[in-house]
């Protein structure tokens, strides 16, 4: 029978003591600059472990498999996708579509240092942990909120598509930001006009038919 350290089927061991939280939060942060670098499909434990300096054991121990790991990452930085959501939330209702694309495009930018790897594990297979589809959804509703609160009138299935398409455009500012997509000097600020342009052309006509209908 397999020990516990070896099983990969176990979910992650989480630790006892201060030391091995301490481990598991640079084990955390080794995954998240791997799979920000590599992409989540072609990162390995192999490299994780290199990253953050410690025996792939050490890996191991705690997180049985890639998987495992990146479920970790994904549930520490919804957390922090919760609170940014619910404070655009709260902004969204006074602001105009143009200010909502500047919110919502800046947001993964601003994110970055905290949440490494995002946009990659994102990105990753669709054949994924109940974690990762979970945090997809999670990350594709902030938005879909963000523009229905400040369109109410909008239609559920358009925001759906336009939630899509802003969200790429969030991974696309990430990208530029950390030139890891095509980039030159002027084209994330072509990029952020292009996304205030859109939810203008989008948001601004059912901004309009809700006030008429709250005005009566």
């Amino acid at each position: 029978m397999p020990s516990i350290s070896s099983s990969p089927n176990r979910g992650a061991l989480p630790p006892q003591r201060e030391v091995g939280r301490q481990r598991v939060a640079e084990l955390i942060e080794a995954a998240a600059a791997v799979i920000q670098e590599r992409g989540y499909e072609a990162a390995t434990m192999a490299e994780i472990a290199a990253r953050a300096e410690a025996k792939i054991g050490s890996l191991y121990r705690f997180f049985p498999n890639k998987d495992a790991i990146a479920d970790a990452l994904m549930e520490h930085q919804a957390g922090i996708l919760r609170t940014e959501y619910d404070a655009i939330h709260a902004r969204a209702a006074g602001a105009t579509p143009e200010e909502l694309a500047d919110i919502l495009i800046d947001l993964l930018v601003k994110l970055h240092p905290r949440t490494r790897g995002l946009a990659a594990l994102i990105d990753s297979r669709t054949d994924s942990t109940a974690v990762r589809q979970r945090f997809r959804a999670q990350t594709l509703a902030g938005v879909k909120t963000a523009l229905t609160i400040c369109a109410p009138a909008l239609d559920d299935k358009e925001a759906d598509d336009i939630a899509a398409v802003v969200l790429n455009n969030m991974k696309t500012m990430v990208g530029m930001a950390t030139k890891d997509a095509p980039t030159s000097p002027g084209a994330p600020d072509q990029l952020r006009l292009m996304t205030r342009l859109y939810l203008a052309a989008k948001l601004a006509p059912d901004r309009f038919a809700a006030r008429q209908r709250a005005d009566g």
